[in-house]
C-alpha cells in the first residue's frame, strides 16, 4: 500500500484562507484594458471557489487544518492548499499562476494565466473522486482562452447521484442552447495527449472544455460558462457526500474505491499530459492524489 498523505512542502504550514498571487498580480499590465477585467473577475471567482467549498468541506469534518505548498517552475508558479478529515478525507486546491505555454500547447506567448483546480476523495466509496478544474489564459498575440474539467471518477456507481450530475449538466447546456455532446465526448476519452492504457476513467456526466471553446470568439461568455457550471457542479457534489457519507457499505464497494484510486495516480503519472511532464510531482501529488493508494 503507497500512502500519499504527504508531499514535501515549502512555505507556511496551517495558512486558513487567502490564494497567493491573485491580490497583487503583476501581470495584469500586459493586458489589453477588458482582458485585464476579465482576469480580475477570474481572480474573484477562484477566492469565491476557494472561500465557499472549503469552509463546506470543514464543516462536513467538522473542523479543519491545512498544509500549503509554494514552489515554481519554468511553467507557473504553484499555490497547493490541503485539509483532511473523516467525511471528506481529503480536499484539496491547486492554483497554477503561468510563467509560460506549456509544453505541445503551441508557440505562442502566455501574457498571463491561471489554472484552477479542486479535487475531493470522501471517505465513503459511494461517491467517487471529484476533480474539477478551470482554466483562463491571455497571449501576447491578443489570443484568448478558456478550459476546465468537471467530472467524477466514481468507486461504487449509484445511478441516482451520477443521473443528477448529468442532469444539470446538460440542464445548463440547454439554458444557453448549446449542446454539451462535443464536451462529453472529450470527457469520456480525453484528448490526443493522453495515453489510453493509463487513462483515468471518469463517469460520462461531466464535460471538458479542453477542446473548442463554447463561445468561439468570446473569452468572456465561455468563462462565464464554465465558471457557473464549475460552481454548481461541485455544489452538487459536496450535497451527495453530505448525503451518503455514513451509509452502510460494503467489501466490494471498498475494492471499487481502491481501484478508482489507484488508476487515478496512474493516470497522474503516465497519461494526463501536465502531471506527467510539465507540473512538479510534489504539486499536483498533494494537490489532488487520493490519501491513500492500494496496490
Amino acid at each position: 500500500m503507497l500512502r500519499l498523505a504527504t508531499a514535501r512542502r515549502v512555505g507556511a504550514l496551517f495558512v486558513a484562507t487567502g490564494l497567493t498571487g491573485v491580490a497583487a498580480d503583476e501581470r495584469l499590465a500586459r493586458l489589453q484594458p477588458e482582458q485585464q477585467v476579465l482576469a480580475r473577475d477570474y481572480n474573484r471567482f477562484v477566492q469565491a471557489m476557494d472561500d465557499k467549498y472549503f469552509a463546506r468541506v470543514a464543516s462536513l469534518n467538522g473542523g479543519a487544518e491545512y498544509e500549503t505548498l509554494l514552489l515554481n517552475n519554468e511553467y507557473s508558479d504553484y499555490d497547493i492548499r490541503v485539509t483532511r478529515g473523516p467525511t471528506v478525507e481529503k480536499f484539496g486546491r491547486m492554483l497554477a499562476l503561468g510563467n509560460k505555454t506549456s509544453p505541445g500547447r503551441g508557440d505562442r506567448v502566455l501574457s498571463w494565466g491561471r489554472f484552477y483546480s479542486l479535487d475531493a476523495h470522501p471517505k465513503t466509496p459511494l461517491v467517487g473522486m471529484l476533480h474539477a478544474t478551470i482554466v483562463l489564459q491571455f497571449f501576447e498575440n491578443g489570443d484568448a482562452s478558456t478550459g476546465g474539467w468537471l467530472g467524477v471518477m466514481p468507486a461504487t456507481r449509484v445511478a441516482e447521484d451520477l443521473q443528477a450530475l448529468k442532469a444539470l449538466t446538460d440542464e445548463h447546456f440547454a439554458r444557453h442552447d448549446k449542446s454539451p455532446d462535443l464536451y462529453r465526448r472529450l470527457i469520456c476519452k480525453g484528448t490526443e495527449d493522453t495515453v489510453a492504457r493509463w487513462r483515468r476513467r471518469p463517469a460520462c456526466v461531466g464535460v471538458s472544455f479542453y477542446g473548442p471553446p463554447v463561445f468561439p470568439g468570446d473569452a468572456r461568455q465561455s468563462f462565464e460558462f464554465i465558471a457557473a457550471l464549475f460552481d454548481d457542479f461541485v455544489g452538487l457534489y459536496i450535497d451527495q457526500v453530505e448525503q451518503r457519507h455514513g451509509q452502510a457499505v460494503t467489501a466490494s464497494d471498498l475494492q471499487a474505491q481502491d481501484t478508482m484510486r489507484r488508476q487515478w495516480l496512474l493516470d497522474q503519472l503516465f497519461s494526463d499530459p501536465y502531471s506527467s511532464t510539465s507540473v512538479p510531482f510534489e504539486a499536483w501529488s498533494l494537490a489532488n492524489m487520493p490519501p491513500e493508494v492500494k496496490f
